[in-house]
This record gives C-alpha cells, sequence and structure tokens, in this order.
C-alpha cells in the first residue's frame, strides 16, 4: 500500500505517518519543516518502513503537483491524507488580512493542491482513497478564530461533496473532524481545552475510521455532539456564547 501525507513534520501528521510506519507500507510525507522531518525519517527507518520524504509547502501548486506525478511514475497512490494545516485567532483583535489569506492558502488551497493531483491518478484505476483533515471547528463560525474555522468548513463540506461525487469513480473520500489534540498548534492555546487527547490516541482513531471508510470521522462524541447541537441552534441563542469564547492568539 502507497500513502501520501502532508504536514508530516508534527502534530496529527507526525503521529499518523509513525502509525502507519509500523504496517507493510510505502510512506510519501512532506512538510516545510526539513529538521523535523529529517527526524521523523531516522524514526520510521528505525521501525524498518519504507519512506521517502519531500521538503515542501503544500501552498506551492506547482511544486505539489510535480512531486505527486513523480512519485506516480514508480507508484500508484491508495491512499492521500491532505492533513497540512495553520491555525491562529484574534486575541490581537480582529484578523489580519495577511493572516487570514494565509491560513485559507494552506488550510484550503493547500488541500486542494494535494487531492487534485491524486484523484486525476485515481480516477485511471478506479479506486484509491482520500482523507480530508478539518476539524470540529467547522461545523460553526468562531468569533476567536474567523478565518480557521471558515477555512475548515470549506475543505469539509468539499470533502462531503466530493464523497458522493467521486464514488462512481471507486474513489473513497473520508472528512476527518478533530477536536482539541495535543499538538504543537494546540500548544499555544493558553485557555481549557475539553477533552484534549494525544495526538497518537488521535491518529489510531483516524486510521480507524479510514479503514471502515467512514464518510465523517468525528471525536471526542461529546465534544462533537455538543458542537453539531450548537451549529443547529438559531444564532441568536449562540451568539453571545460563542462572542464569550476564549481567543486563540494571532500570528
Amino acid at each position: 500500500m502507497n500513502i501520501l501525507i502532508t504536514g508530516a513534520s508534527s502534530g496529527l501528521g507526525h503521529a499518523l505517518t509513525l502509525y502507519y510506519a509500523k504496517q507493510d507500507v510505502n510512506l510519501f510525507i512532506c512538510a516545510r519543516n526539513s529538521e523535523n522531518l529529517s527526524n521523523l525519517k531516522t524514526l520510521c527507518k528505525e521501525l524498518k518502513a519504507n519512506i521517502f520524504t519531500k521538503d515542501l509547502d503544500v501552498t506551492d501548486k506547482g511544486e505539489v503537483e510535480v512531486w505527486i506525478r513523480k512519485i506516480e511514475e514508480d507508484y500508484e497512490i491508495d491512499l492521500a491524507i491532505a492533513n497540512a494545516g495553520i491555525s491562529a485567532g484574534t486575541s490581537g483583535g480582529v484578523e489580519s488580512d495577511e493572516q487570514v489569506r494565509k491560513i485559507f492558502d494552506t488550510n484550503v488551497n493547500g488541500v486542494l493542491n494535494t487531492i487534485h493531483p491524486v484523484i486525476e491518478g485515481m480516477q485511471k484505476r478506479r479506486s484509491g482513497q482520500i482523507a480530508i483533515i478539518s476539524s470540529l471547528a467547522g461545523f460553526r463560525g468562531l468569533p476567536s478564530s474567523p478565518a480557521y474555522s471558515a477555512s475548515k468548513a470549506a475543505v469539509k463540506v468539499y470533502g462531503e461533496a466530493l464523497r458522493g461525487n467521486l464514488a462512481d469513480f471507486g474513489i473513497k473520500v473520508n472528512v476527518v473532524c478533530p477536536g482539541y489534540v495535543r499538538t504543537p498548534m494546540t500548544d499555544v492555546n493558553d485557555f481549557y481545552m475539553p477533552f484534549l487527547m494525544s495526538a497518537d490516541k488521535a491518529a489510531r482513531k483516524i486510521a480507524t475510521g479510514i479503514k471502515k471508510n467512514k464518510s465523517r470521522i468525528t471525536f471526542p462524541f461529546p465534544l462533537y455532539f455538543v458542537v453539531w447541537l450548537l451549529s443547529i441552534l438559531p444564532t441568536g441563542l449562540t451568539d453571545k456564547l460563542f462572542a464569550k469564547l476564549p481567543k486563540k492568539k494571532s500570528m
């Protein structure tokens, strides 16, 4: 099995890479942090994994496409996990234009840059699987992190639509919506995070959901239920509540 994972140098991507490295697979991983990527490659080789790394920014559409096409010259990608993402909020006041565009570029365009070249090959083979990492924050726009929640909502809805659209071509699509996971992204948060989960545990849940081909992989359930309930209530009831949420740090 050939698995591609973006944003692999830390957090969920790092944990997912180590999870799959223990199996009989070929791993193709990329990230911007070359040092972390190199260290991860060493760990995976100790597990006897067959791993290929690439220093890459997923916002670079051309470079991502070249990388994926080069992989598919020798290997057919069976599973692509579009994981790369960034986060920031409004603790400094209103989000800057630069911050908003940077978040959308990575979290939305980065996903598109990854999955579209992959879909092309999978369509020809009429098989394959794509997992898109969204977030529970994508169920409702949060005043504490407008761009982040909006970007995750965009890829969530796009992934859900693609699942039905690509099913006729034998391609499976899964949307992953985690709650709070202990990663460098959440380590900067100075507020209480309910049901905070380790990256390793989250990776196991994601991999299990992918294997079962669940349309939406959401966890932890209590937080998912609360977020889902709040997302369907009238905004007149929830606006004041969401306005009191602690603010994420800005870039």
